[in-house]
């Protein structure tokens, strides 16, 4: 077991320390998020960090990582003028257009034409789904943060809309997300899939952990 202190992962190579730091919390959710400018252009692009904030009222957030010096912000652009974006599922069938997503496009060239990809709209709102995503949701903006510790953004979105299969709702609330193929993401550039896993029943104090078939 090695250990690395901070002096020396400051002192790795830039891409290697990124790959390494993007990959410590281990695997995470891949979405598309779903964007139109002012004139309707769409966009789209890849990411993994977006974590729920609350269910009461229905709350995700998404961490926006700073551009290159001299590169646009397209999708922060995006949610800042227009006030709502969306969130879709990849599968497995979708994960290289997915991926793709990621190269730095003109804003005047979208990333569903380039891709492959879908848009689908919903009537009243602005921002695309994707129409090959399993799970989809529409947000809109609640509260956008600049964190000063290192210049990336915190939007804040309320589910607005969900649009998934009712066969992959639980009786309580919850997903499985095995029937959809949704997949994970690990660091950059690696996309996993997914096992239908282990369940628990609420977990208390001086009683057995009980598994959930």
């Amino acid at each position: 077991m090695n250990t690395f202190d901070r002096a020396h992962i400051e002192a790795m190579p830039k891409h290697y320390r990124a790959n390494l730091i993007n990959a410590l919390p281990g695997f995470k959710p891949a979405l598309l998020v779903g964007t139109a400018d002012a004139s309707g252009m769409t966009n789209l692009a890849l990411f993994n960090n977006v974590f729920h904030i609350g269910a009461n009222p229905a709350l995700l957030g998404m961490i926006i990582r700073p551009n290159p010096e001299g590169t646009e912000r397209h999708t922060l652009n995006n949610i800042l003028n227009t006030r709502c974006w969306t969130l879709n599922h990849v599968t497995e069938a979708t994960t290289a257009q997915a991926h793709q997503t990621s190269a730095r496009y003109p804003q005047e060239q979208s990333e569903f034409d380039a891709t492959g990809l879908s848009p689908l709209w919903l009537e009243g709102f602005v921002a695309p789904f994707v129409e090959q995503s399993p799970v989809r949701i529409g947000l809109s903006l609640a509260e956008h943060q600049l964190l000063s510790i290192n210049n990336t953004h915190l939007v804040i979105g309320r589910v607005e809309y969900l649009q998934c299969p009712e066969s992959i709702i639980r009786d309580d609330g919850s997903l499985d997300l095995h029937q959809t193929g949704s997949i994970a993401s690990l660091g950059l550039d690696s996309y996993h899939a997914v096992t239908r896993g282990q369940r628990y029943r609420y977990a208390k104090a001086h009683q057995p952990t009980e598994r959930i078939d």
